[in-house]
């Protein structure tokens, strides 16, 4: 088993933390993964607040599911289709970002966040899909978030939560980030009046530049 560095797991702490203090996280809710090395995942342990967590409480698992290490999370099976879908992908970050979940629990007939009102959603992410409703925990979380991998690095996981991930810990956490921003900015047009799109040539534009940025989550 690969020796994880304190500072991989200090990182996740502190992802953790930021979550917590920005609402994304209550209580035990939530998860945090990163990759280190081609076949060990470095988890937060299931049952304990994340805000409180500490280096000695992470658990290590093995892309076949093994526990190699303390108990971790109940929802690793979503992680698990990610890292075997996205070969860049080296951190996952599963939170549940009050909006969001709150869109998908509003328009239950959505696919995806209105991407096309934003010009940052568009450009930081993309689209961003809703996937359909599983209960925690079970097999089903991960067969329905894999249609949208590994094209989609930000997925809304319909009255539950979300999952974003990236090529590094930090992108996986501004995925998450940037998807709470976006769904805030959102919910509050519908509460003014209306959610309005952008021209249509203004969209053109923003998927070329978006396709020019790269696929990273900014």
């Amino acid at each position: 088993m690969a020796k994880q560095g304190a500072a991989t797991e200090l990182e996740i702490i502190d992802i953790c933390k930021r979550l917590n203090a920005k609402n994304m996280l209550a209580s035990a809710d939530g998860n945090v993964s990163v990759r280190v090395s081609d076949g060990e995942i470095l988890i937060t342990p299931t049952g304990l607040n994340k805000a409180f967590i500490t280096p000695e409480d992470m658990a290590v698992i093995d892309l076949g599911n093994r526990v190699l290490k303390g108990k971790p999370s109940g929802e690793r099976l979503i992680h698990l289709e990610v890292y075997k879908r996205c070969p860049e992908a080296k951190a996952v970050v599963h939170a549940h970002p009050p909006t969001a979940i709150a869109w998908s629990v509003a328009f239950p007939d959505d696919e995806e966040l209105p991407f096309e009102s934003l010009s940052e959603l568009i450009l930081a992410a993309g689209r961003i899909p809703i996937a359909k409703y599983a209960r925690p925990g079970t097999p089903a979380m991960a067969e329905r978030i894999t249609p949208f991998l590994p094209d989609h690095r930000v997925i809304v996981m319909a009255r539950h939560g979300a999952l974003a991930w990236g090529e590094s810990l930090m992108e996986a956490y501004n995925g998450m980030e940037r998807l709470e921003h976006s769904a805030q900015i959102l919910a509050r047009a519908q509460s003014l009046g209306a959610i309005t799109k952008l021209p249509q040539a203004e969209i053109e534009a923003l998927w070329e530049l978006r396709r020019q940025l790269g696929k990273r989550t900014l």
